[in-house]
């Protein structure tokens, strides 16, 4: 519990900070990455994007990086199930409703204000916006190792 709530603390000091004049070069600021395969672009379904906010070494745990980023989903969107390395993952509802499902557990529903985390090396099987017509937004914070890639899309499963 006293982990979570230092997550928490520690995103909603990152969202805060990103919303700052701040030249600290550890942000990424204005950076839009497509989280989905050119495949899955063709598809009939919007996909998601990922809006990099802040990425820092950590001082006290050698090897390990802290990123935090803006995940947008579109009305109708859905992410190809992925995993996140050896990271972390705490996401935070801020926008929308959001449908995850993780390994062999049941979908859940996230609405604004709700959160959720993922173990390293869990299967994400599926993430996306539940609504047709209105956007869904997610604040996720990664703890990984440094210099590994943060999603690896698994479309086969």
């Amino acid at each position: 519990m006293r982990i979570a709530a230092g997550f928490l603390t520690a995103a909603a000091l990152t969202a805060a900070t990103a919303c700052s004049t701040s030249d600290q070069p550890a942000h990424a600021k204005g950076t839009t990455t497509a989280m989905a395969s050119p495949a899955v672009m063709a598809s009939t379904r919007p996909t998601e994007t990922l809006e990099p906010l802040l990425q820092q070494a950590l001082p006290n745990v050698k090897g390990k990086t802290f990123t935090s980023a803006i995940v947008d989903f579109p009305p109708n969107a859905s992410a190809l199930p992925h995993r996140h390395g050896q990271a972390f993952v705490y996401a935070y509802v801020l926008q929308g409703t959001v449908r995850s499902k993780l390994d062999g557990k049941p979908a859940t529903t996230y609405h604004q204000g709700e959160n959720w985390v993922e173990q390293p090396g869990t299967h994400h099987v599926l993430t996306e916006n539940t609504s047709r017509t209105k956007p869904a937004k997610l604040l996720v914070v990664f703890v990984s190792h440094t210099g590994d890639k943060l999603k690896i899309d698994d479309p086969k499963s």
